[in-house]
């Protein structure tokens, strides 16, 4: 892919999509050119990555044949309006902001051919999984090239209703948060029964993979899978039956439905008092 392809904020997910289209994708550094407020940043992801950059966002949109907006939702109005009017015709715009909505993007931003995409951070290793929808003037070969993108960070899964986006950023999107609580959760545990905490995470870290790693090559309901390690009475069985009697599947299920009415609220442009 030789095409310019701008990054419009340089935070985390820009460098796990920068590393993965260098490393997985076989872009030229020369090829990418990040842009944000941040001198210190950009000089940090020039000398990391050999990648081009820039303070000045409206001249770094201008040269874009793919405008990736990687910006904070608090910020998505100010730079839209920023850009409004300067993405080249022929370019194509992959939002991967939380809750920002394709009309939202395009009526702004006066560009016809928008791509929302929702990655996450599992992405920075390429074994993230992301959701994307796109209008309908979006070109076929500009789909090819935002899916080819998204391919460098693991898989995707393209979507033809935009309202599943909220969906995945409260379910994949924020999802590696629940499990990474849910770790440290059981790492300290381990540390409360008498565990070094190096012996308690390597013990959690692997028991984790080696569970993801089972289900991969044993596909079926994972009701199935939990019930081959619960033996009647047995340890497992006790363990099960407190996190259902503390309400673990419901405090997960509200989470995640709290995630989603929050991806809403962005897209419908609320803020909270903690945003103001």
């Amino acid at each position: 892919m030789e095409e310019q392809i701008v990054f419009i904020g340089p935070g985390v997910m820009a460098e796990a999509m920068c590393k993965g289209l260098i490393e997985r994708g076989g872009v030229e550094p020369s090829s990418i050119l990040m842009s944000g407020p941040e001198q210190d940043r950009l000089d940090e992801l020039e000398k990391k990555y050999r990648v081009k950059a820039t303070t000045n966002n409206r001249e770094a949109a201008k040269q874009g044949k793919v405008v990736v907006l990687s910006i904070k939702p608090q910020r998505l109005h100010d730079v839209l309006e920023e850009l409004s009017g300067l993405i080249p015709a022929d370019a194509v715009v992959l939002s991967i902001v939380a809750g920002a909505r394709l009309d939202t993007m395009k009526d702004t931003l006066q560009h016809s051919a928008v791509v929302r995409a929702m990655p996450n951070t599992p992405a920075q290793v390429g074994e993230g999984i992301t959701v994307w929808n796109t209008t309908a003037a979006t070109t076929p070969e500009q789909e090819e090239c935002a899916r080819f993108i998204l391919k460098a960070l693991g898989k995707e899964i393209h979507v033809d209703d935009e309202e599943y986006l909220d969906m995945a950023t409260a379910l994949s999107g924020t999802g590696p948060a629940y499990v990474f609580l849910f770790m440290e959760a059981m790492v300290d545990a381990g540390v409360h029964l008498g565990f070094p905490r190096r012996i308690s995470e390597e013990l959690v870290v692997q028991t984790i993979k080696g569970a993801v790693a089972y289900y991969e090559s044993h596909p079926r309901h994972m009701a199935r899978l939990k019930n081959q390690v619960t033996s009647p009475g047995g340890t497992s069985a006790e363990a099960l039956y407190y996190l259902e009697k503390a309400g673990f599947r419901t405090a997960i299920s509200r989470a995640i439905w709290a995630a989603y009415e929050r991806s809403v609220q962005l897209g419908e442009g609320k803020k909270r008092k903690t945003d103001v």
